[in-house]
């Protein structure tokens, strides 16, 4: 991260900004798709952080924790988005057209990413998605790492239960974290 940019962007330097945005966009989109699934959401909650970011940059505190700060904005507004979807649609009622173009693993993931509670979706995400760190989720989420792990592991043991539950034969947790792992680079986040 080109810690000139932000110092550049905090002074409202629109090309700056812009560079920073174009740097972090594929990420973002990551994190977003991963808790969204709908491109439209997704592009509404990238729109929005970007402009969240703009008008509030100057509220940075320390440049260097930028990715950060950008992350935390999106979460945010992925969370709104995914609970005005959530009120106004049931996700029960509508096709899963997702679901006819992905492989049986895609599909695997996102069930067990759609079993989870909120709390244990985004440390999810944040971990094996996007690729952060524990310190980083708990600045990210403002938790200790301890539960950052902790969240990590109950999200774990859910899916050790899921494939116990199918009529698999049981698999040991390294296998367990493999597969997640696995899911999630099969997918291309």
């Amino acid at each position: 991260m080109n810690i000139l940019l932000i110092k550049r962007a905090k002074k409202h330097d629109k090309a700056a900004f812009q560079k920073l945005m174009e740097q972090q966009g594929p990420a973002l989109y990551k994190a977003a798709k991963a808790i969204l699934k709908n491109d439209e959401d997704v592009a509404d909650a990238m729109q929005e952080t970007a402009l969240t970011c703009w008008e509030k940059i100057d509220t940075l505190k320390k440049d260097e924790y930028f990715a950060t700060w950008l992350t935390r904005i999106l979460i945010n507004h992925c969370n709104s988005i995914y609970r005005q979807r959530k009120r106004l649609v049931s996700e029960e009622s509508l096709p899963e057209a997702w679901a006819q173009d992905e492989s049986y693993a895609n599909v695997e993931w996102r069930d067990f990413l759609n079993s989870l509670d909120e709390k244990y979706r985004i440390v999810v995400i944040l971990y094996y998605v996007q690729g952060s760190k524990t310190r980083e989720i708990a600045e990210i989420l403002q938790i200790n790492q301890s539960t950052v792990r902790g969240r990590l592991a109950k999200a774990r043991e859910k899916l050790e239960q899921q494939y116990n539950m199918s009529g698999e034969p049981p698999r040991s947790m390294p296998d367990v974290q493999k597969k997640a792992v696995h899911c999630g680079l099969e997918r291309g986040i």
